[in-house]
């Protein structure tokens, strides 16, 4: 980023290390009573004898992972990685509770100082390392680093894999179903264990954990979701028809997701397998249709025909104060990676992201109401929502394609992945 004024904008102060945890009774409060509506069951496997300090890594679907890791640690004090958007609760609060801001998808080695303080605390440092909600209740990449971070903080490995919280508030509808949840929490390294493992072997082993599936999981419990409209918000990830093959014509309503263009309909059962109202199924299983999205960016990718271009409106976080309205702007996404210009207080401005320094990317769907879907690209200083400001196009397929391109780039070249905490 370059050339907006930053005379402007009160960064946050990321470099502020981060307090012991307070008010646990208040976080114990509007955690306890969630947990236990949904009869959240926490199964703990190899924590014998693991106590603070440690480093805990845990899947990210919905706000309910906060609650269930609250209990799950309970009576310990711990501190969270939080990305810069929660602190616009209270920057006062949410450090007193404990939590760290971070700019999602950034290489941020204060990030890391931050986390050995806590441990060095004694405390339990918390980290989400796939970094946003999972689209479709199946697990997200991971950034190589988080190997190199075991390594550095030197204190055993916990995971956390909550199963349903996708099932009960999925990203693309957030509307609380009311189901029954489970959690596991296991202990996958301890510190001899670490010492003795390579940056690499110690990834396979996060890699290795954090396989999930929340679809197959309700699948195989038979959880039932009767909620009347429960497909609603789906198109937003299921953006291409595999029956005619169209993009961005999907449309959903109540347990109906639909193509406006071939007119095709499928019906999402209570169980969440989705059935062809004209008998013919092309993907039953909700994650199947997903990465068969994914494999049609690749062939774009790797043909090099990928390309994104629009208007779009931006707005800048720069601090915990609220967002700045930075007006229209032009979005490209392409082969290059990412591209924005655009002016403001009358000085041009620059926002660019090569394909090289994301693995990943952020993206909100009808983000805070008011704009529409969006995406956030974030510097270590700001973030910037950009919203696109066509009718055509679809924010999940940007995701894939980030993520595809990074892929590409990273076997021509051997880019070592940027930290994702």
């Amino acid at each position: 980023m370059k050339n907006i004024p930053q005379s402007e904008f009160r960064h946050f102060d990321m470099s502020k290390p981060p307090k012991r945890q307070r008010l646990r009774w208040l976080i114990n409060l509007l955690a306890f009573p969630d947990v236990k509506k949904h009869n959240g069951v926490i199964t703990k496997i190899n924590m014998e004898g693991i106590e603070p300090p440690y480093l805990l890594f845990v899947n990210h679907n919905a706000f309910l992972d906060f609650k269930v890791v609250a209990k799950a640690t309970y009576p310990h004090r711990t501190n969270s990685v939080v990305a810069i958007d929660g602190f616009l609760i209270s920057e006062w609060l949410l450090r007193t509770v404990g939590c760290i801001c971070k700019r999602k998808f950034t290489s941020d080695y204060t990030t890391v100082k931050h986390l050995k303080r806590v441990i060095d605390n004694g405390d339990i440092a918390i980290v989400y390392p796939e970094a946003r909600y999972s689209l479709c209740g199946t697990n997200a990449l991971l950034p190589d680093s988080l190997g190199k971070l075991v390594r550095f903080l030197k204190v055993p490995l916990v995971v956390i894999i909550n199963h349903g919280h996708h099932i009960n508030s999925p990203f693309w509808n957030l509307k609380d179903r009311g189901i029954d949840v489970e959690s596991t929490m296991k202990c996958v390294l301890t510190t001899d264990q670490i010492n003795a493992m390579s940056d690499d072997e110690i990834n396979k082993v996060i890699e290795n954990e954090f396989q999930y599936d929340d679809y197959q999981w309700q699948w195989d419990k038979k959880v039932e979701v009767n909620y009347k409209k429960r497909a609603e918000g789906l198109h937003k990830v299921l953006y291409q028809c595999p029956s005619c093959l169209t993009e961005y014509k999907m449309t959903s309503q109540n347990d109906k997701l639909v193509c406006t263009h071939c007119q095709k309909s499928w019906t999402l059962s209570v169980l969440g397998r989705l059935s062809g109202d004209d008998g013919i199924t092309e993907f039953e299983h909700i994650p199947d249709w997903y990465e068969w999205e994914r494999g049609n960016v690749k062939k774009e990718v790797d043909d090099g025909s990928y390309s994104f271009c629009s208007e779009a409106i931006v707005k800048s976080l720069p601090n915990a104060k609220g967002y700045v309205d930075l007006g229209k702007a032009s979005l490209t996404h392409d082969m290059n990676g990412f591209m924005v210009h655009g002016e403001y207080l009358g000085e041009k401005y620059t926002i660019e992201k090569p394909v090289a320094s994301m693995y990943s990317c952020h993206i909100e769907y009808n983000y805070l109401g008011k704009h529409g879907d969006c995406i956030d690209l974030n510097t270590l200083t700001d973030t910037y929502y950009i919203y696109p400001k066509i009718n055509d196009f679809s924010v999940t397929k940007m995701a894939l394609a980030t993520e595809e391109l990074f892929k590409k780039e990273l076997n021509g070249k051997g880019i070592i992945q940027v930290a994702g905490v």
